[in-house]
């Protein structure tokens, strides 16, 4: 905040952007407006994208090793499968409930494919960082475009 206030900040801010007038601030302002609208709509859609993609990678993780069990337990027959599902009886009998909940994470179709998330999850982790950095950096200029625009007013209101 006072950092803001500081005129010297404010001169730096006006001179490193080229701004020579009330216009061009006006019209930076409004650039700066549309850049962060269009900034926070990806970021949103890229965050909810990787939420999806981490919430796939926890189910697939409680998920996997009950798979497993149960795939073992399907290759028994007779007296070794009985014994491998009462052995195994309580991974045995989540094994639908998580199931059900991983498929309905799933979209149209989509396979599981945990390396294939974890490595899309690293990228766009990057991404959104990226986004979210630019999203500060706009809104501290507009944060400093409004202060000098507010002191302009303030001026005029002492002066008139």
């Amino acid at each position: 905040r006072t950092a803001l206030q500081s005129a010297d900040n404010a001169e730096k801010f006006i001179t490193t952007r080229k701004i020579d007038s009330f216009e061009s601030l006006a019209k930076f302002t409004a650039d700066r407006e549309q850049k962060y609208s269009q900034l926070e709509t990806v970021h949103l859609s890229k965050g909810q994208k990787l939420n999806r993609l981490k919430e796939l990678s926890k189910m697939y993780a409680l998920f996997a090793p009950i798979q497993a069990a149960y795939k073992e337990s399907q290759s028994f027959k007779g007296l070794a499968k009985m014994r491998y599902d009462k052995e195994h009886k309580d991974s045995l009998s989540k094994y639908p409930e998580l199931k059900e909940r991983m498929q309905s994470l799933l979209q149209n179709g989509e396979k599981i494919t945990p390396k294939q998330w974890k490595a899309e999850i690293q990228s766009l982790q990057s991404e959104y960082d990226s986004i979210g950095k630019e999203q500060t950096k706009t809104a501290t200029e507009l944060a400093y475009a409004e202060v000098i625009s507010y002191n302009k007013k303030k001026y005029e209101s002492f002066v008139a």
